[in-house]
């Protein structure tokens, strides 16, 4: 199964590709500046699966992009992976001829298996209205140790690395991630991740590059 990913924030879509490709996904683009340029890696790497983000950059609106990308390319299945306000853009996704709408807090592996339906012919839809905001940064309150920890977390440390670098042992680390997830309401590192970008819960501005390494880190961890 060959996936173009089309996500604003790379952090995200690099570390979603790592975890796709773990669970042999193919992943042969991501594309970060736009909805035009989810277009365009459509048309120019022609994949099995489109994984879309509603909330893309730039002028020419996601859900256009669905439409146009399901006109010139019949047989790319857009999936949309993303955080949807309301009943109406639910609908306005799944009318623009979306295969798939999924959540971010979806775990990789139920990502992987709705793609491999998908891929089988059946539709993967989230419940309508998908995904109300859970998580504002304005009620989650982190100690300045656990910051640090989801801080690190967003970076791509594993967990030998940040009981060293905090010079904590493994179990107290342990013990703090599981307090941010608590706190986050989430389930795994790339969640975690996901909500602080988001969020700007760390005062930080989203969408960072991360390097290959660091993306297998978090997404070993998802």
């Amino acid at each position: 199964m060959r996936v173009v990913i089309c996500d604003g924030n790379r952090l995200l879509g690099e570390a979603l590709a790592t975890a796709l490709e773990a669970r042999d996904r193919e992943v042969i683009a991501i594309a970060t500046a736009g909805a035009e340029d989810c277009i365009g890696a459509v048309a120019a790497h022609q994949p099995d699966v489109c994984m879309l983000d509603l909330h893309l950059p730039g002028p020419e609106g996601a859900l256009a992009a669905i439409g146009k990308i399901r006109a010139s390319r019949p047989g790319t299945a857009v999936v949309v992976l993303s955080d949807l306000a309301d009943a109406d853009t639910w609908a306005r996704a799944k009318g623009a001829g979306a295969a798939g709408i999924l959540g971010k807090d979806r775990s990789v592996s139920e990502i992987a298996d709705a793609l491999h339906m998908i891929m089988s012919g059946e539709p993967a839809f989230d419940p309508a209205p998908v995904l109300p905001a859970r998580h504002p940064a304005a009620a989650v309150v982190l100690t300045p140790r656990e910051k640090e920890v989801l801080r690190r977390i967003v970076a791509g440390q594993h967990t030998q690395q940040m009981a060293r670098e905090m010079n904590i042992a493994v179990g107290t680390l342990r013990t703090y991630v599981k307090n941010v997830f608590a706190k986050l309401g989430v389930h795994s590192r790339l969640e975690a991740a996901a909500v602080a970008s988001r969020t700007n819960l760390l005062g930080e501005t989203p969408g960072t590059p991360l390097s290959p390494g660091d993306a297998k880190n978090i997404s070993h961890s998802a």
